[in-house]
């Protein structure tokens, strides 16, 4: 029984300790969207958007740069930019980032 106590309070203390983050990210479910930036540009017609995949925490693909998403939305100037991130338990997470402008 002494060791399961210790072991759970290993756990807790690791949990607690864990990466600071400046996002507010869920430890069994994340579904937020947050701004990430934007300039003195006005207006914005055009939206582009980037994805990437992480899977069990340990294998990422994709590419969610602003510079993928200007290029998949035909952006030149930036307005704004947006990023989504959508995780469950750890297990998938997808990520979108979303740019407006000209």
């Amino acid at each position: 029984m002494k060791i399961i106590s210790k072991l759970v309070a290993v756990g807790t203390v690791a949990l607690l300790a864990g990466c600071a983050s400046p996002v507010p990210v869920g430890g069994l479910f994340t579904d937020i969207t947050l701004p990430v930036q934007a300039t003195s540009a006005q207006g914005g017609s055009k939206v582009g958007t980037s994805q990437c995949t992480s899977i069990l925490s340990m294998l990422a693909t994709g590419d969610c740069s602003i510079e993928a998403a200007k290029a998949n939305g035909g952006i030149t100037t930036v307005t704004s930019v947006d990023w989504k991130a959508n995780n469950i338990l750890g297990i998938i997470g997808n990520y979108t980032t979303t740019v407006h402008g000209n």
